[in-house]
C-alpha cells in the first residue's frame, strides 16, 4: 500500500485516540470496530513492542488486535508464535475517480449531503453501523460527505466518503435488504466519484472483506482493482 493511500485509510476513519507502543500505533476504538481498535506497525519494531501494544489494548479494555498488511511476514510469524489467529482478510481497491465518474449509470438516483439525514443513519444502523461507528465519521477532519441512494424516490442506501492525501475513501456502503442487487450501490459509488471530482480528487478507494465476494465483484465491475490487502490477528477466542 503506498504512503498516500495508507495515510488516507487512517485519516478518513480515525480512532478516538492513539498511543505509541514502540514501533506500533494503537487505536482506541470505543466500540467502533476493529479498524479503529487495532495496532499497526508504523516503524521498526521489536518483539517486546508487541507486548507493549497488547498492554495498551488491555489498559483501554479492548481485545488485543493487530492489523497486518499482507506482506508483513515477519509480524505475521511473530503474532502466530504468540497464538494469535488470522481473521477478516481485507482487500483495498482503487480506481481513478474520473473513470468511475464517467460511467454510464442512471442519474438522479443518489445524492450527496452533510450532515447525514436520519434516514441515512437508520440505514447504517440496520447494517450494524451504529452510533459508535457513526461517531467515527464525525471525527473526520476535512472534506466529507454522506451519499444517499434511492429507489423509486425512497431511501434505499447510504455511504460515507472522506478525502485525505488526494484519495477519496469510501466507507460504510449499506443497502437495505429489499433494495439489494438492484443497482443502488453502483449509483452511490458513481455519486461518490462525481463528488470527489468536484473536490479535485484524482483517486477513489475502499476496503472490503475478501469474503464479501458479491461486493468485491461489484467493485471490479465498476473498474476498481486490488492494490493492497491486510488482515487482523487476535488471540484465540477461548483466551478472550
Amino acid at each position: 500500500m503506498d504512503t498516500a493511500l495508507a495515510a488516507a485509510c487512517e485519516a478518513t476513519w480515525p480512532a478516538a485516540e492513539y498511543a505509541n507502543a514502540g514501533g506500533f500505533s494503537v487505536g482506541r476504538g470505543l466500540g467502533a470496530g476493529g479498524r479503529v481498535s487495532s495496532a499497526r506497525a508504523v516503524g521498526d519494531w521489536q518483539d517486546s513492542d508487541i507486548g507493549a501494544a497488547i498492554a495498551v489494548h488491555e489498559h483501554w479494555q479492548q481485545v488485543p488486535l493487530f492489523r497486518v498488511v499482507d506482506d508483513e511476514q515477519r509480524l505475521i510469524v511473530a503474532l502466530e508464535a504468540r497464538g494469535f489467529q488470522c481473521e477478516n482478510p481485507t482487500v483495498v481497491m482503487e480506481t481513478a475517480t474520473a473513470e468511475l465518474a464517467t460511467l454510464a449509470l442512471p442519474q438522479g438516483m443518489a445524492s450527496s449531503i452533510w450532515p447525514p439525514s436520519e434516514c441515512q443513519r437508520d440505514i447504517w444502523a440496520a447494517g450494524n453501523i451504529g452510533p459508535q461507528r457513526q461517531a467515527v465519521m464525525e471525527r473526520v477532519q476535512g472534506a466529507k460527505v454522506a451519499i444517499l441512494g434511492q429507489m423509486e424516490e425512497c431511501p434505499a442506501g447510504a455511504a460515507f466518503v472522506a478525502i485525505a492525501q488526494g484519495v477519496a475513501m469510501v466507507h460504510c456502503v449499506e443497502v437495505l435488504p429489499g433494495c439489494q442487487r438492484r443497482g443502488v450501490a453502483s449509483r452511490m459509488m458513481h455519486q461518490a466519484a462525481l463528488w470527489a471530482v468536484e473536490q479535485g480528487t484524482p483517486r477513489l478507494a475502499l476496503a472490503v472483506g475478501r469474503e464479501n465476494t458479491a461486493a468485491v465483484a461489484l467493485y471490479r465491475r465498476l473498474g476498481l482493482r486490488e492494490v493492497a490487502g491486510y488482515r487482523y490477528y487476535s488471540p484465540p477466542k477461548e483466551e478472550i
